[in-house]
């Protein structure tokens, strides 16, 4: 927070982050509780809500659902565990996909169809109107962005392939020092959070910051407790309370910059939960062996 220019201190050095009187209040949608946006013929049901730089489709979808789409940026699909299977088509591929992956798919025409009950994430940017208009949230950034900044693509990817496919995420072991199961595209990055059984140590909370990208959290099974605030600004008048949402899945939070936020996993049983960031996060993917698709997503050169 800086200080007010007529306050003495505000000579004084110290760092200035935004501030958080700007900050657009944090969104909470429960899917469960929530009619969906679309339902298909065969009884698949998806909803659709936006952010500062991507809509974001949650599916449930039945057996024989297909969707075609002719987009004009790259969509980066997130197939969950389920119990079905995914067959996507572009002009000049054809690729199988089983839970749990994360797919990539170039812009222009493309489709899916499923086989069985199979669950998904879709991330478009916000270049697929026809999605905005559909959101569940159409009006939230009517305004602006707040403090998100809008996203810049990053570099195109390696070689020639118009689907890409990162499978077998379940199969991945931990290891020390790397967070999670971090992939990227050119306008989204995803961090698939390894399950956490029973609820997380209080002692053992991670609150932290973005000064001006979004996280979205979406818990796919279990409970959690989004914990939220808002530092306080010059303006008292603006000042709010904190949050501590408990919240089960299938549910998306959006936590606007600068807000301090963690999650804390309350579940009994199994908690999943999926981070995604729009665009790509720079300072993990600093972090040498953190992106596990690296190799076929360059990031910017004048970044590194």
């Amino acid at each position: 927070m800086a200080y007010l220019a007529s306050d003495p201190r505000s000579q004084l050095s110290a760092s200035s982050g935004p501030d958080a009187d700007a900050a657009h209040d944090p969104q909470y949608f429960d899917f469960s509780e929530l009619a969906p946006t679309v339902t298909t013929g065969r009884g698949g049901r998806l909803w659709t809500v936006r952010a500062a730089n991507a809509a974001v489709v949650y599916a449930e979808h039945a057996d024989g659902d297909t969707v075609d789409r002719q987009d004009a940026d790259e969509t980066m699909l997130v197939v969950l565990p389920s119990r079905g299977r995914l067959v996507v088509r572009t002009d000049g591929e054809t690729v199988g996909v089983e839970p749990t992956s994360v797919v990539t798919v170039q812009p222009g025409p493309w489709r899916y169809e499923v086989e069985g009950a199979l669950r998904l994430l879709r991330l478009h940017t916000v270049a697929a109107s026809d999605l905005l208009d559909q959101a569940l949230n159409g009006e939230a950034y009517a305004d602006g962005l707040g403090l998100s900044a809008p996203a810049d693509p990053w570099p195109a990817p390696s070689g020639d392939a118009e689907i890409r496919v990162y499978d077998a995420i379940e199969d991945i072991a931990p290891q020390e020092g790397r967070l999670g199961r971090i992939l990227r595209g050119r306008h989204a990055m995803v961090n698939l959070l390894y399950p956490r059984v029973g609820p997380r140590d209080p002692r053992t909370l991670s609150p932290h910051t973005h000064d001006d990208f979004e996280q979205l959290s979406f818990v796919d099974a279990g409970e959690y407790v989004h914990h939220i605030r808002r530092a306080w600004g010059n303006d008292r008048t603006a000042w709010r309370p904190d949050h501590h949402r408990e919240i089960g899945g299938p549910s998306l939070t959006i936590i606007p910059p600068p807000l301090v936020h963690t999650s804390e996993a309350v579940g009994s049983g199994e908690n999943r939960m999926v981070d995604i960031f729009a665009g790509p996060r720079e300072d993990f993917s600093r972090r040498p062996g953190w992106v596990l698709n690296a190799d076929d997503y360059p990031w910017p050169e004048t970044d590194r």
